[in-house]
């Protein structure tokens, strides 16, 4: 019928894919083109603290993301964007966009789907680190949800399932049974971490300034 609402898509890219937390109707392998998957958000809550803060995957500018994309009933979906803001929307550190995914079914259907982009001029965000360091961060770090190195582990099982292959995340991992491996000492030391700069202190100003955005959409 004309006018009535439409379904409501949703791609996931990280923990969304193994725990997505909402109902959905359909789930379908899908791919999203002009951004890729990277460790690129310091985690305060989820998988993090204020003191030892974790890393979790976001969406950076550039290349190629292949994940899920849900499928929402209509009457469902204002429920589930309130869900995800209170998820995803903590601090504002992702910015909620609706953007064009191809699912990769035969008929390679193109939909609008919600996303979560990762925010670069937020304070959370995190540069790109090299592979050792990513390890040394993720292997220490422990937050709300559960340990950083859960995080990792079940995102990267699910890719398996799927048949995704990301290496840099495969190279952290491997680094992270390097890190594991040594007897007798802590799961990791803190003098391989150099301080976190100044600029990713994260303030109650910035959290507001940045969730403004969702609490007016």
């Amino acid at each position: 019928m004309d006018g009535a609402p439409a379904d409501l898509w949703v791609f996931a890219y990280g923990s969304l894919m193994w725990r997505p937390g909402f109902a959905f109707d359909d789930v379908q392998p899908a791919r999203l083109n002009g951004w890729h998957r990277r460790f690129c958000i310091t985690s305060r809550h989820h998988r993090g603290t204020h003191g030892r803060p974790g890393l979790v995957l976001g969406l950076d500018r550039g290349g190629v993301t292949d994940g899920l994309a849900y499928r929402v009933a209509a009457g469902e979906a204002v429920g589930v964007r309130t869900y995800l803001r209170a998820r995803e929307q903590i601090s504002g550190v992702y910015r909620e966009a609706h953007v064009k995914i191809s699912l990769l079914a035969q008929d390679r259907a193109e939909h609008q789907a919600l996303v979560y982009l990762a925010e670069r001029d937020h304070p959370s965000f995190a540069p790109r680190y090299c592979v050792q360091r990513q390890a040394h961060i993720i292997a220490g770090a422990r937050g709300q949800s559960g340990s950083n190195v859960d995080y990792l582990v079940n995102t990267l099982a699910e890719l398996k399932r799927l048949g995704i292959r990301e290496r840099e995340l495969e190279r952290v991992r491997a680094c992270l049974g390097a890190i594991r491996g040594r007897r007798g000492k802590p799961l990791v030391s803190h003098t391989h971490l150099a301080a976190w700069p100044e600029s990713q202190t994260l303030k109650s100003y910035d959290v507001n300034r940045y969730c403004h955005r969702t609490r007016c959409g």
